[in-house]
Order: C-alpha cells, then sequence, then structure tokens
C-alpha cells in the first residue's frame, strides 16, 4: 500500500515537473539560490513565496540539502497554500531520505487543518524585489518573512 501511494506521489510529481517545464515564471529552484546568494549566504533564513510566482520543480520534496557557492543548506519546505515556506539552514550535508520521508507523512497528517494557510496569511511579511536570473523575468516579487542572521 505504502509502495503504491509513493509510485502514485512520484508519477504525480513528474507529471506536475513536466507541466511546469512550459511556463515562463522562474523555477522555486532558481528562487531559493538567487534568495540565499542575494542574502550573501546567511547562517539562517526563512521566507515565503507565492505558489503562482514560480514553476513548482520542488514538488514532493520536504527536507533536502541545497548546494549553494561553497554552502550547503538544509532546507525543509512546506507548502501553506497559498504559500511555500522554506527554512534555510546551513549545515553539512546529510543524508536526510528518512527525515523527508518522515515530514511527508506529518504533511499529509495535518491536512485536515489549515493552521498553516492562516499564520501564512497573518504573518507579517512585506514585498522585496529580488533579481532572478532567468532568460524570461527580469524581477520578480517575492513574498517572504525574513530573520536576522545568527552570530555564533
Amino acid at each position: 500500500m505504502y509502495r503504491e501511494n509513493l509510485r502514485l506521489l512520484n508519477k504525480f510529481r513528474r507529471l506536475i515537473v513536466s507541466i511546469a517545464y512550459y511556463s515562463t515564471k522562474p523555477t522555486s529552484s532558481e528562487v531559493l539560490t538567487s534568495y540565499l546568494v542575494q542574502c550573501k549566504e546567511p547562517p539562517w533564513t526563512s521566507y515565503f513565496v507565492k505558489y503562482s510566482s514560480v514553476k513548482d520543480d520542488q514538488f514532493g520534496m520536504s527536507n533536502f540539502n541545497w548546494k549553494v557557492g561553497k554552502s550547503n543548506y538544509q532546507i525543509l519546505r512546506t507548502g501553506c497554500f497559498p504559500y511555500i515556506k522554506y527554512h534555510c539552514s546551513k549545515k553539512e550535508a546529510e543524508d536526510l531520505k528518512s527525515s523527508d520521508k518522515f515530514m511527508r507523512v506529518i504533511k499529509i497528517a495535518n491536512l485536515v487543518t489549515i493552521q498553516c494557510e492562516v499564520e501564512a496569511l497573518h504573518a507579517p511579511s512585506c514585498t522585496e524585489f529580488k533579481h532572478i536570473p532567468c532568460f524570461i523575468a527580469n524581477l520578480m516579487a517575492h513574498y517572504f518573512q525574513s530573520q536576522p542572521p545568527l552570530t555564533p
């Protein structure tokens, strides 16, 4: 049963990614990388991006490593419709497969609640323009909540 659900999820993810390929918006991967680079690779940050503003090429990914420049980030990504929320922590690369699966289970268990959506709509936020290196768009509005970098 679990394997069938996982296969269906992977097929659905590939379908979404292939549909998103033809969109003129930047990918969520491009936005993530550009955001971290423009923030000068902070030790920790979090932000929101509207689903409608990006091609979601990271669909189904919850907890994963992300290489930016010389740094590795552990990304915790969750959907808070109409936003995608990212928590980014600069850490050494680790095997996050079991953690990613666990986060997916938690997301599915929380589908019946709308707490995340309500919090995202009422969270203090601002609109900031970040340059996105994309062959189609030069500027794109990001809706994010950024935290000041932590100092050791």
